[in-house]
């Protein structure tokens, strides 16, 4: 789909509206981790490059159309100044008052939108309320962009809308991807539940080339395939189901990669004795805590031959060792594809992120994506009401 860009519009003397997602972990009232808040500076300093003034909507936690102090923004408004290097004043009620006498260089920060419930109602009065306050509206909430709410559905149909920096960059980083990607296509899916991605699965196999099936979710498809997982984790009333997406695949000459060996031990816990077997031949006390090295070699096989990746989960139990071997692997390897130009790899998801980042891959990958749900429900193939409302 096509959206306008900062490009499409001039802001001089103009007032913009700025939806962000600044939501980032705060500890004894200090910002742990500011890339949240690093990554709209671009976007506030073309607006202010060109004339305009820029007034940030964000929300914090979820307090329910509630006031709950510690989900204040003024917590986080001298960490928002900091990193923007201009003044920022947090705005607690009087929105138009304080819109009304902005100076040249202020940046503005609205309350909690979530603070009033009609925020998450996606209600068309506090849209308004918020429209009367700016001239354009900018999206640069890409993780918030699933959510039909008032500050990222119902007032971009009120006011000339456009996609911020962050917003454009993820778009394009994604279309790229499955939109119009170039082939083959792998996809890496990993994770403890088939459950949790049913929906990302069947959308997969009609639009990628190879779909590697890694982590827990690969156990379920081995006992599927009547395979022993000893005491793994398994969801063994998903057999069926797991049936299908594998027959859907076929269909569709999309080839499921599951572990040609497995790594297994009787505990879980860093450094726990194991032993790579056959993946028939979990013992029945056992459980399958990773991939072996033959699977991650053919994984690397294929990635040579790839020319796009969309990875989203780990491979194994990697938050210990040596169960994280396979994620760390199958990620240096892509990364270094990457780095080289032979790839275009995008990631996205809390545990793919923690995972890439422990391999020391994450650099070099063409996109990570730090949005979560939003990237889950894109991979799903959903419409996203932030991103729609944009077209």
């Amino acid at each position: 789909m096509a959206w306008k860009t900062l490009d499409d519009f001039d802001f001089t003397g103009k007032r913009a509206l700025v939806r962000v997602d600044i939501n980032v972990p705060v500890e004894d009232g200090v910002v742990t981790d500011a890339t949240r808040i690093e990554r709209i500076v671009p976007t506030v300093e073309d607006i202010q490059a060109k004339g305009g003034k820029v007034i940030l909507m964000a929300h914090f936690g979820r307090p329910k159309g509630k006031v709950v102090p510690e989900m204040s923004l003024e917590i986080i408004a001298p960490t928002v100044a900091d990193v923007l290097g201009v003044p920022v004043t947090w705005v607690n009620s009087d929105f138009g008052a304080a819109v009304a006498e902005m100076e040249e260089d202020e940046v503005l920060l609205l309350e909690n939108l979530r603070f009033n419930p009609g925020e998450e109602a996606n209600d068309e009065g506090f849209a308004k309320r918020l429209a009367g306050l700016g001239d354009i509206y900018v999206n640069d909430a890409f993780s918030a962009a699933h959510r039909a709410h008032a500050s990222t559905e119902a007032i971009a149909h009120l006011l000339p809308a456009c996609a911020g920096r962050l917003m454009a960059e993820e778009l394009g980083a994604l279309e790229k991807a499955l939109g119009t990607p170039d082939r083959p296509v792998v996809a890496v899916v990993g994770g403890a539940k088939v459950s949790t991605k049913l929906d990302l699965l069947g959308n997969l196999v009609g639009k990628v080339d190879h779909l590697v099936i890694g982590g827990g979710m690969a156990n379920t498809f081995l006992a599927a395939q009547g395979m022993d997982v000893g005491k793994s984790l398994c969801e063994h009333d998903l057999a069926e189901t797991a049936r299908e997406i594998l027959g859907k695949a076929d269909a569709a000459g999309c080839e499921i990669i599951l572990p040609c060996d497995i790594v297994v031990a009787r505990e879980f816990k860093a450094g726990a004795a194991h032993e790579t077997v056959a993946p028939d031949a979990c013992p029945a006390d056992a459980m399958i805590l990773d991939a072996g090295p033959a699977t991650v070699a053919y994984i690397g096989e294929v990635l040579d031959k790839a020319k796009t990746l969309v990875w989203n989960g780990p491979l194994g139990a990697f938050e210990i060792t040596p169960f994280d071997a396979a994620t760390n692997a199958a990620a240096t390897k892509a990364a270094a594809l990457s780095k080289a130009g032979q790839l275009v790899s995008v990631a996205g998801g809390g545990d793919t992120v923690a995972a890439l980042n422990q391999a020391g891959a994450a650099d070099d990958f063409t996109y990570i994506s730090t949005a979560g749900g939003a990237f889950l429900e894109w991979m799903e193939g959903k419409e996203l009401p932030g991103v729609a409302a944009l077209g």
